[in-house]
């Protein structure tokens, strides 16, 4: 169980680190990791509840990135207006990522996406 942003990004990078990811490939999922990491605390904070980030490798060329809080409400990709301070997170996740998707669990959801290295 994570309990922040910043934990998350840190426990992402030294993972990262740790299987000799490319620079480029470990800048996205990191910032894959923080975007969807933000959602999980500012939308979806259940009182008791962490939120869980999962990094998993095969080994070759594919990194699926996982994040899953508690809360059911799903979240939804906005076009923000040019000025808006928020509402960019799923977007750039469907920039960065190869492919991502919602997926229910008995409590609450992850989001996962998928990045080529």
């Amino acid at each position: 169980m994570t309990r922040s942003v910043p934990e998350a990004r840190r426990g992402a990078r030294s993972v990262l680190l740790e299987w000799r990811i490319p620079t480029d490939a470990a800048d996205a999922i990191e910032l894959i990791v923080s975007e969807l990491s933000t959602n999980a605390v500012r939308h979806a904070r259940v009182p008791g509840r962490f939120f869980e980030v999962a990094l998993t490798y095969d080994g070759e060329k594919t990194i699926d990135v996982e994040v899953s809080d508690a809360s059911p409400h799903l979240p939804e990709s906005q076009v923000p207006a040019p000025d808006a301070e928020s509402g960019r997170g799923l977007p750039l996740v469907e920039a960065l990522s190869e492919s991502w998707e919602l997926r229910a669990r008995v409590i609450g959801k992850t989001v996962w996406a998928r990045v080529l290295c």
